[in-house]
């Protein structure tokens, strides 16, 4: 695995951090290969009383722990669209709808809502709700909240979601109506979207009086995160955790537990180590490789669900050679994607013919991809004028999983004569750089929360969004925004599917990625966590969780 210097030095700290915690945590000895089917082997296990009694002095008590893999980006709801960031912001905030675990829509702040017009949705609040500080959630509320995601000085990456709203309009203290520049069905669901998350105005008042001094869009809502949601921001101590502890005022049902600590935990076996003395009772994520060593242990176990995700590899397309689409094509023919969903991912997963998974609105089973063909593949580089290969890079983050991904690709290309070197980026430089363009190849994922089509095309594939809002691999292709465009605007259900395979048969010729997998998310969860669930989108819902000791 050829490696850059920073990415080394970043590597050898890293496996000596884990070196050291692993041998105050008693952390299993791994002898299964991340690259093959076989399973990770269990030796020295903690037993259960040394459990029980660690975990009550660490996480214990009615304090859920949640090790992370990576930490909050934002905890502003217009400043990010990371899934760590969204998983917390999802427990301060709520949004006018949310989804239930079929990705169907329920009342949240809103009670009803309906399309009084082709062009205008009109949402009735729930009264009585305040948020953490006190003031009152009203239809005032909502209109400055979607409004600061519109705002090009916000420059929020998650504006696309209602770049369609023209105006929104107050019509009474708890009802408010949004005018869409076309027929635009899918409102609703984007309103369930974290990026809709409601803020109390105070704060949102607060950030503005802040820009205007000179400070940063969400610098205030970052430091003090206010919404009406069943828990309330305690602290953020950045790399190491976000706490939040029970908002014991909620209109609703309050959450049972005392608090919740996202704790940043970045090495797979140290969380996994975490579980097994008590340290943290969820692992999110838990790695494939990791399944049997959850399964073996008394006392934790593995949560699975399927998902709307997608695992992809991106090309950036404003870059030579991934500027012809024939090196795009071909790098899709060249590598096997079976031996990373079987060798790397244990088979966990659906293999993705294109971006969108089974259960969005949208998908069709018979659009053809790009199949594993290495003859060809070969036959597209000549064409190319790439006979010989090239050099390039391979981006991915510190997960384990990416990381031997980057591994494997680098391996497979090495027999077309293409030398990649694979540089490992921390969370938060990583989005930066690919959103900036600063990268070759990159390994990412991107869930469509929103459980339509037009939030899984239309952010990573239309010129408007390239960069920080999803499409990093620079796509811009004339044909495929007509498409879009025409989608998101077109109110015939039947009409949208026939466009929405429209895009992703054009898709296939544009090769701007390689689609991997849809991915089943999974967890290490402690069997003292009782009522966790997980949304198809990746998001924890933390309401009935208890600890039960």
């Amino acid at each position: 695995m050829k490696i850059s210097k920073n990415s080394f030095i970043f590597l050898v700290m890293a496996l000596l951090l884990t070196l050291v915690i692993a041998a105050c945590a008693s952390e299993p000895e791994e002898t299964g290969s991340t690259t093959d089917d076989n399973d990770t082997e269990e030796t020295g296990e903690t037993n259960e009383d040394e459990t029980t009694e660690e975990g009550e002095s660490s996480a214990g008590g009615n304090d859920l722990v949640i090790a992370n893999s990576s930490d909050a980006v934002s905890l502003d709801p217009a400043g990010s669209n990371d899934v760590p960031s969204s998983n917390v912001a999802a427990n301060i905030y709520e949004s006018l709808v949310q989804q239930d675990q079929n990705m169907e829509l329920q009342p949240s702040l809103a009670e009803s809502w309906e399309a009084v017009e082709d062009n205008v949705w009109e949402f009735k609040l729930r009264e009585g709700v305040k948020f953490h500080d006190g003031s009152d959630f009203n239809a005032d509320v909502v209109k400055a909240n979607i409004e600061r995601v519109l705002d090009p000085d916000v420059a929020s990456p998650r504006a696309f979601l209602y770049s369609m709203v023209t105006d929104i309009e107050v019509v009474d203290d708890y009802t408010v109506r949004f005018t869409t520049e076309f027929p635009f069905s899918a409102l609703p669901a984007h309103l369930a979207h974290n990026g809709g998350a409601m803020v109390s105005l105070e704060q949102i008042e607060a950030d503005y009086a802040a820009m205007e001094a000179g400070e940063d869009p969400g610098s205030v809502i970052n430091e003090n995160p206010v919404g009406t949601g069943f828990f309330k921001f305690d602290e953020w101590v950045p790399g190491q955790h976000v706490r939040l502890v029970r908002n014991d005022d909620y209109w609703g049902e309050p959450a049972k537990l005392d608090s919740v600590t996202f704790k940043v935990v970045d090495e797979d076996l140290t969380r996994v180590a975490e579980l097994r003395t008590g340290d943290s009772h969820i692992s999110d994520p838990l790695s494939p490789s990791d399944v049997a060593e959850i399964e073996n242990t008394d006392g934790l176990s593995v949560a699975t669900q399927a998902s709307v995700s997608l695992s992809y590899i991106g090309f950036n397309m404003d870059k030579e050679p991934f500027d012809d689409p024939k090196v795009r094509q071909a790098l899709n023919m060249a590598i096997d994607k079976s031996q990373i969903i079987d060798g790397i991912y244990d088979g966990i997963g659906i293999p993705a013919i294109g971006p969108l998974a089974p259960d969005v609105f949208g998908y069709d089973d018979s659009v053809s991809g790009l199949e594993y063909d290495p003859e060809r593949a070969k036959e597209l580089l000549a064409e190319a004028g790439y006979e010989d290969g090239f050099s390039t890079t391979l981006w991915t983050n510190d997960n384990r999983e990416r990381m031997d991904v980057a591994t494997n690709v680098q391996a497979q290309l090495k027999e077309f004569g293409i030398d990649v070197e694979v540089e490992v980026v921390e969370w938060g430089a990583y989005l930066e750089q690919t959103a900036n363009g600063e990268h070759d190849m990159f390994i990412l994922g991107w869930s469509t929360v929103t459980g339509d089509a037009d939030y899984g095309l239309y952010a990573l594939f239309h010129s408007d969004n390239v960069g920080d809002p999803g499409n990093r691999t620079f796509t811009k292709d004339e044909d495929l925004d007509a498409i879009l465009d025409a989608a998101r605007q077109e109110s015939d259900p039947d009409e949208r599917l026939a466009l929405y395979k429209e895009a992703q048969e054009l898709l296939t010729d544009i090769a701007p990625m390689l689609y991997i997998h849809h991915q089943e998310y999974l967890l290490g969860v402690s069997d003292k966590v009782k009522g966790l669930t997980q949304d198809p989108t990746g998001i924890l819902q933390l309401q009935d969780v208890t600890i039960e000791e």
